[in-house]
């Protein structure tokens, strides 16, 4: 075998992990995001940024909201979900830094001074920690429903401000009744890989 992760946890993590198109109405605890979390804020970013922020939606009132920002196909998904996750980007990470990245605490000034540059590394890198998140919440056992159908603007005015850049809004929960669509294809190593 040429991984060292176990066949099992393997296809919990990819394998037969799914996008979740409907959950059943078992809810998923504080607990269990917060764990989801302790696991994936290892993975790997740019000079240890942290731009990845989540806002869960557990009100009523704010599903609502959040359902009428959604395209037409996605809002009962996200209406009936247990719980919805709006992922998004701090365009002002850089302000962490100091504490993140010690060796080099100037970096903060130094490389992440121009806005523009810190909107660039913060959607690559809050995009990196959005997939640890998605594989986080396989590991839980939990499924997800990752969504990019949807209003990203009114989705910012409506539940961030002007430094957040919304990436994703996620559904989280015990997949239900037909929860799968059919497994799309995938590309095969020799269509992806390059040897030079």
């Amino acid at each position: 075998m040429s991984l060292a992760l176990d066949p099992a946890a393997q296809d919990l993590l990819f394998r037969e992990a799914r996008t979740a198109n409907t959950f059943t109405a078992e809810p998923v605890s504080e607990e269990q995001v917060q764990a989801i979390y302790d696991l994936v804020k290892y993975g790997p970013t740019s000079m240890n940024q942290s731009p990845l922020r989540i806002t869960l939606v557990r009100s009523a009132e704010a599903r609502e909201r959040l359902v009428q920002h959604m395209a037409e196909g996605n809002r009962a998904k996200t209406a009936t979900a247990p719980l919805v996750a709006i992922l998004s980007a701090d365009n002002e990470f850089h302000e962490e830094l100091p504490h993140l990245f010690p060796h080099f605490p100037q970096a903060k000034d130094v490389v992440f001074s121009d806005r523009g540059v810190r909107e660039s590394q913060a959607a690559l890198n809050a995009a990196l920690q959005a997939a640890y998140f998605i594989i986080g919440i396989r590991a839980a056992g939990l499924a997800a429903g990752p969504m990019t159908g949807l209003d990203f603007e009114g989705v910012r005015k409506d539940f961030l401000d002007d430094d957040h850049t919304p990436l994703m809004v996620v559904n989280i929960g015990k997949p239900g009744e037909d929860a799968w669509y059919p497994r799309s294809p995938r590309l095969e190593f020799d269509q992806v890989v390059t040897t030079v």
